[in-house]
């Protein structure tokens, strides 16, 4: 049985006869970062909650390139697995983790029938559809709308914000990769948002200025 003390990141969102189903049935997992959590193809047979660290969920083409939909905090689950799980099809998507993480796993059935009986779980999965479905329509305005030197920023920001922290340490490729481009393009760009005094490049790290 998971000790409840753990829960916290839930504790607001679910009421106590959750809190315990979660604590009797779910599945602690540790994912160090850069681990696969699940994978495009995957029978999904648990829904994720995420206990702490960051998540990032993408989607991949027929070439292997990554787009990075979302990034999962802390209290968030992931609404695309949650849609698998209900429709008992294969991932469409790969969770990977982006920092150490740790996740509880509940099982399938339990998810659905929980949606069903519990009024604070079943707002908590239509409100992770909201969520995650505004975050998409942002990533689509983001790589329809705006310039790659906008989204690089954006990027940036969100991250800042995601962390707490202004320092990023992450390569120019592994930018890159999130954003689907090259990382040549990447660094011409975060040379120019340098110039523009928004950043402080340094060797595998930066520090956002204009926060």
């Amino acid at each position: 049985m998971i000790n409840q003390e753990l829960l916290t990141p839930f504790k607001y969102q679910f009421d106590a006869p959750i809190i315990k189903s979660i604590s009797t049935y779910g599945i602690i997992k540790h994912f160090r970062k850069d681990d696969i959590i699940m994978d495009i193809g995957q029978d999904l047979t648990h829904v994720p909650l995420l206990l702490n660290g960051n998540i990032k969920v993408l989607r991949e083409d027929h070439n292997g390139n990554e787009l990075l939909l979302y990034v999962l905090e802390s209290g968030d689950t992931c609404s695309m697995s949650l849609t698998c799980c209900m429709d008992k099809s294969s991932s469409k998507i790969r969770a990977v983790a982006d920092k150490d993480s740790t996740v509880i796993m509940i099982p399938n059935d339990l998810m659905s029938t929980w949606f069903h009986t519990n009024e604070s779980w079943r707002n908590f999965i239509l409100q992770s559809y909201q969520i995650r479905f505004n975050e998409m329509l942002e990533t689509i305005d983001t790589l329809a709308f705006m310039k790659m030197d906008e989204r690089l920023f954006k990027y940036l920001k969100d991250h800042v914000k995601l962390n707490a922290s202004e320092t990023i340490s992450k390569t120019h490729q592994e930018i890159a990769e999130d954003l689907n481009t090259s990382r040549v393009v990447v660094s011409r760009v975060l040379k120019q948002l340098e110039n523009e005094g928004k950043i402080i490049l340094s060797r595998n790290k930066l520090e956002v200025l204009n926060f």
